[in-house]
């Protein structure tokens, strides 16, 4: 691990100047980021450990700058300035998590859901708009730490159900059939 290189400054006080040694702020040291076997993106920070998304912020012309780590609550368990500040291993983690969540869309009813031979067809609505998507009948709808439904279709875009329990009763009747 580098060496945290180390800045002088100088208080000044009744003896006179004093110069003091003082290592550089790193605002992500100690963050920890990777991949659970169940494809979750975990963080590690002092205070917790956590299934966390990545919600990036503004500005969106730099994507690989201010990411914000969420818990399932929405609650901030991290903030990364930069991906480049973090070890290799956390940005790939990171990297590959962003790449996911931007094309993650969020389902806000779940419309029909047809069966056919080999494929199931979901109508759903979601914030862009009603969409249809087909999965394999044996690619099943999986349960997420924190309590999401992620969906994956035939060309591998991803669907969420954020919260399950707010979907209106048909949406919820029709998802449940697809669940253990």
């Amino acid at each position: 691990m580098e060496e945290a290189k180390q800045t002088r400054s100088t208080l000044v006080g009744r003896r006179g100047r004093t110069p003091v040694r003082h290592a550089p702020r790193r605002p992500n040291a100690g963050l920890e980021l990777w991949r659970g076997s169940d494809g979750q993106l975990w963080a590690r920070t002092a205070d917790r450990t956590a299934a966390v998304r990545p919600v990036r912020c503004f500005p969106w012309s730099e994507p690989t700058r201010f990411v914000s780590l969420r818990d399932g609550d929405e609650d901030e368990v991290a903030l990364v300035r930069d991906l480049a500040e973090l070890p290799h291993t956390a940005q790939r983690a990171l990297g590959s998590a962003l790449l996911e969540a931007g094309f993650v869309l969020a389902i806000d009813a779940v419309l029909e859901v047809d069966e056919e031979i080999e494929i199931r067809t979901f109508r759903v609505r979601t914030g862009q708009g009603e969409r249809r998507f087909q999965t394999l009948r044996d690619e099943w709808p999986r349960e997420m730490p924190g309590g999401g439904i992620l969906i994956k279709d035939v060309a591998g875009d991803l669907y969420l159900v954020p919260s399950p329990g707010n979907l209106d009763a048909r949406s919820r009747r029709l998802l449940w059939a697809f669940l253990d």
